[in-house]
C-alpha cells in the first residue's frame, strides 16, 4: 500500500460546433486571418448588447444529456472579471452559481474493470482571444489575435474522484468520444477545440480531507495531461515526505523539461468579482425542447461496444477499436448484420482496411469503399467466390480506385480459377519446384500441406480455389508416394 494518494479533478473546455460565436454573428471558423472575425459585440465596445446563440445552448444540452446530467430549466449568466491583453472587455460572460447542468458521469475502463467519474457541473461561456509570442531571437513583443473572442465553450468540471494520471487520461478519452459521437464538438486539440486544466492535491492514503491543490495549465494533449500529473504527484509527494508545505498555485507544464513551473498564485472565486450579467436574461429551457434533443442523442460508445459484443459475437478488443470514432462504428454497424461472419468483417476492417487508409493519409470518413461495397466483397469471400488472398488484392484495388469488387475483378482479370486442368498444372509445377519439401511431406511431415497450398496460391496470384487446391494436392502427393 502506498503512503500517499492523488486527488485529481479536471476542467475541460470544449469549443462547440457552431458556425458563429456565442453572443454575436461573427464566424467561429478556425484559421482565418488574425483579427478578421471580430465585431463591436465580441470586442466589448460600449453600448453593444449580446444575443445568445441558440445552437450553442442546444449543443450544451446535448452534451449534458449524453452523460446523464440534470439539465437545469433555469440557468443564469455572470461576468467573470479579470484583466488580460486578449480579453478586450475586461470580463468574460460565463455561468457561475446557476450553471446549465449538474451531475452525470463518465465511465472509464481500466483492464477488466470500469468506474464512473462523476460530473460536478457543466456551463456555457465565451472564449478569450489568443496571445502569440514571436520566437525570433531578441523579439520580446506579444501579438494578440482576437478571432477567438466570444467563441462558444462548454466547460465540463468533474468531481475530484480521479486517483491516478492514467485514470485522468482514460477519462479524457471517454469524454472526447462521447462529445464526438454526439457531434457537440470535433474536439480537435491542435485547433484548441478541446483544452484541459488539471487540479491536483496529494494526501495520506485513506485520509478523507483534501490536501492543498495546484492547478496545471498549458496542457495541449492527453499525453501531456498524464505526464504533467505524474510529475506533480511526484513533486507534492516529495514535499510532504520532507515535511515541507505545498503552496496553492497555478502551474504551467513544460513539455521540454518534463516538469511544472510556477505561473502565479492561485485565484479563488472572490478574485474574479462574479456578478450577474446585466445584459442577458436568465436562460429558460422548456421540457419539450429538452425532450426533443434527448430523442436525437445517439447510442453511447459504451452501449455500442456492448451491443457489438453481444449481438455480433466479436471480441471485446475489436469492439473497442471499432467504436473509437462514431464514423468507424457506423461503418461497421452497416456491415455486420449483412455478412455471415461479423468477426471476419471486424478483422478485415481493423487490420486490412484501416491499414490501407492510414498509408494513404485517409480516415474512415474519406474511405473510397462504401459499407455496401465492402459487404459485397466479404460475401464473395465467405461464399468461396474469392479466396482470402485474392480478396485482399481486390480490397487494395478498391481503395486505390474507388471501384466495386466486381469492377476490379473484371478490370484485372481476377476471376477465380476452378478449372481442373489449370489447377493440376499449378500443382505439378509446385511439386517439381520443391522436391525436398515433398520428400519431407512423404516422410511424415504432413504440416507442409499448408505450405504447398500457399505456393500454389502464389502461382495463381490468389485466384485458385484453396479447397480444390488442397484436394488436388493430396491426390497428387499420394501419387508421388506410390
Amino acid at each position: 500500500m502506498t503512503e500517499y494518494e492523488a486527488v485529481i479533478g479536471l476542467e475541460v473546455h470544449v469549443q462547440l460546433s457552431t458556425r458563429s460565436k456565442l453572443f454575436c454573428a461573427c464566424s467561429s471558423e478556425y484559421g482565418a486571418r488574425p483579427n478578421s472575425q471580430v465585431c463591436p459585440v465580441c470586442l466589448g465596445h460600449p453600448g453593444v448588447l449580446p444575443v445568445v446563440n441558440k445552437l450553442a445552448v442546444e449543443l450544451g444540452v446535448r452534451a449534458a444529456l449524453a452523460v446523464g446530467a440534470d439539465v437545469k430549466r433555469l440557468s443564469t449568466w455572470a461576468r467573470k472579471n479579470y484583466f488580460y491583453p486578449d480579453l478586450p472587455k475586461g470580463y468574460q460572460i460565463t455561468q457561475f452559481d446557476q450553471p446549465l447542468a449538474e451531475g452525470g458521469f463518465v465511465e472509464i475502463e481500466s483492464k477488466n474493470t470500469s468506474r464512473r467519474i462523476p460530473i460536478a457541473r457543466m456551463h456555457l461561456e465565451e472564449d478569450a482571444g489568443k496571445s502569440k509570442h514571436p520566437e525570433q531571437a531578441g523579439d520580446t513583443s506579444t501579438l494578440v489575435d482576437l478571432n477567438r473572442c466570444g467563441t462558444p465553450l462548454l466547460e465540463i468540471v468533474c468531481e475530484p474522484e480521479i486517483r491516478t494520471p492514467k485514470e485522468a487520461h482514460a477519462y479524457l478519452d471517454a469524454l472526447k468520444q462521447i462529445l464526438e459521437y454526439c457531434e457537440v464538438s470535433d474536439c480537435d486539440m491542435e485547433k484548441g477545440n478541446l483544452r484541459c486544466d488539471a487540479n491536483i492535491s496529494v494526501r495520506s492514503a485513506g485520509e478523507e480531507g483534501l490536501g492543498t491543490k495546484t492547478e496545471i495549465k498549458n496542457l495541449n494533449s492527453f499525453r501531456a495531461v498524464e505526464r504533467a500529473l505524474a510529475a506533480e504527484v511526484d513533486r507534492q509527494t516529495t514535499l510532504l515526505k520532507d515535511g515541507r508545505t505545498i503552496e496553492q498555485a497555478t502551474l504551467l507544464w513544460d513539455e521540454r523539461t518534463g516538469d511544472t513551473q510556477l505561473m502565479r498564485g492561485k485565484e479563488e472565486s472572490p478574485d474574479y468579482r462574479y456578478f450577474p450579467e446585466p445584459d442577458l436574461p436568465p436562460l429558460v429551457l422548456e421540457d419539450g425542447w429538452i425532450g426533443e434533443i434527448q430523442s436525437r442523442i445517439p447510442e453511447s460508445p459504451a452501449a455500442r461496444r456492448q451491443r457489438f459484443v453481444s449481438m455480433f459475437g466479436i471480441r471485446p478488443y475489436d469492439a473497442r477499436v471499432l467504436t473509437a470514432s462514431r464514423g468507424l462504428s457506423d461503418y461497421y454497424d452497416a456491415i455486420a448484420s449483412r455478412v455471415p461472419d461479423a468477426q471476419t468483417a471486424a478483422n478485415v476492417i481493423t487490420t486490412e482496411l484501416l491499414g490501407l487508409l492510414h498509408d494513404r493519409g485517409l480516415d474512415i470518413a474519406a474511405c473510397p469503399v462504401s459499407p455496401g461495397d465492402l459487404t459485397a466483397l466479404l460475401n464473395m469471400r465467405s461464399e468461396g467466390v474469392l479466396s482470402g488472398p485474392l480478396a485482399k488484392q481486390v480490397l487494395v484495388a478498391m481503395v486505390e480506385s474507388g471501384k466495386t469488387a466486381e469492377e476490379v475483378i473484371e478490370k484485372h482479370g481476377w476471376s477465380p480459377v476452378d478449372d481442373k486442368v489449370q489447377l493440376d498444372s499449378w500443382v505439378r509445377e509446385m511439386i517439381e519446384a520443391n522436391p525436398d519439401a515433398v520428400a519431407a511431406y512423404l516422410g511424415g511431415k504432413e504440416s507442409l500441406l499448408q505450405f504447398f497450398i500457399g505456393q500454389v496460391m502464389k502461382r495463381s496470384q490468389g485466384r485458385a480455389d484453396p479447397v480444390k487446391v488442397a484436394e488436388i494436392l493430396r491426390q497428387a502427393l499420394a501419387g508421388e508416394r506410390a
